[in-house]
């Protein structure tokens, strides 16, 4: 194979981002060696220019109902055009047929309502954006929706979640296609993290991942940003990856430049941090689902990483307006 043939589908009011983010990774593969390389289409309904918001619009030659197989990808974005785009039969109609000759299928956040809507999620689990999952849910209940993980493979099937979390999914088909090296090395150019595993929280992790060649610091690190609650000791981490607590403290070292104690404490604050910011729970409800116990074993790590209290945190970053202040949100955290 020569060229592997990637389709991204566009609409009016899909999400500017959702669509660079695929397109900009692919791309960056490409200047970087990947062979078979990627083929980039962008596809829009009729090959009409499409409104991405009311100061962009992007234009393509590229028609969807003139697109033929096989295909390697066929990748549908999300944006607040999605209802509409789920409800257009003729679109819906050339998605299915386009899926049928594709190796693979994906989506970018509500992305998913369109696939959900032509029914290529029937009986296979996926996610997209938390915002909409329940609405999803709803409205497809053959599709088993958890809102939870960055992205999710069923099968040939791919979803993702919000926006970003595009080049999240982007990357891991990069390095199933090409291998990790080829992946970190797109991530590196784009200046992003590689990389957070799809099982993880729809969340931003900031913390360094390790190296892919090491397979067993990876999959603990894996384990530790999905489940910032379990018992995260580095004995319990050690024992359950089959390895005495000094040799796994050498290998964190070793990829991490930390312990395992200093990476899981960094994890467990990225965790709070999204949950400050995007739900209203109580203080004591985020220390227990971040893992640390108590407010005041939050309050203080939290201090130590960002310089400032998870509830000024939570005042200026947070991305949910309050109905009402929530308990256990007041200053003195």
């Amino acid at each position: 194979m020569s060229e592997r043939h990637f389709v991204v589908v566009g609409y009016d009011a899909a999400e500017l981002l959702d669509i660079a983010c695929v397109v900009s990774a692919l791309e960056s593969a490409n200047v970087q060696g990947a062979s078979p390389y990627y083929k980039v289409r962008f596809v829009t309904p009729g090959g009409r220019p499409i409104d991405c918001g009311p100061t962009v619009t992007l234009h393509t030659s590229e028609t969807l109902e003139r697109v033929t197989g096989p295909l390697d990808t066929l990748l549908v974005s999300g944006g607040i055009g999605s209802e509409d785009a789920a409800a257009n039969r003729l679109l819906l109609a050339h998605v299915r047929r386009l899926a049928r000759e594709s190796r693979r299928v994906a989506s970018v956040c509500t992305g998913a309502m369109i696939l959900a809507a032509a029914g290529l999620l029937d009986d296979r689990r996926a996610t997209t954006h938390w915002r909409w999952a329940d609405q999803v849910a709803a409205r497809h209940p053959n599709v088993h929706v958890d809102p939870n993980p960055i992205f999710i493979r069923d099968g040939n099937v791919y979803t993702s979640a919000g926006v970003t979390s595009a080049l999240d999914l982007t990357l891991a088909l990069i390095e199933e296609d090409h291998g990790p090296d080829l992946a970190r090395t797109v991530a590196r150019q784009l200046v992003v993290y590689l990389q957070r595993p799809g099982n993880q929280a729809q969340m931003s992790m900031f913390t360094a991942p390790p190296s892919p060649a090491n397979s067993l610091v990876k999959r603990v690190v894996d384990y530790i940003t999905a489940h910032p609650d379990a018992d995260l000791t580095a004995a319990t981490l050690a024992a359950d990856a089959g390895v005495s607590e000094r040799h796994l403290t050498r290998l964190f070292l070793k990829h991490l430049g930390q312990p395992p104690g200093k990476f899981v404490r960094l994890a467990r604050t990225e965790a709070a941090a999204h949950l400050l910011t995007s739900t209203t729970l109580p203080m004591p409800a985020i220390a227990t689902r971040s893992g640390f116990g108590t407010p005041e074993t939050l309050r203080q790590a939290f201090i130590d990483c960002y310089g400032i209290p998870p509830s000024q945190y939570r005042l200026t970053q947070s991305r949910i307006t309050p109905r009402a202040a929530a308990p256990g949100t007041g200053s003195n955290l």
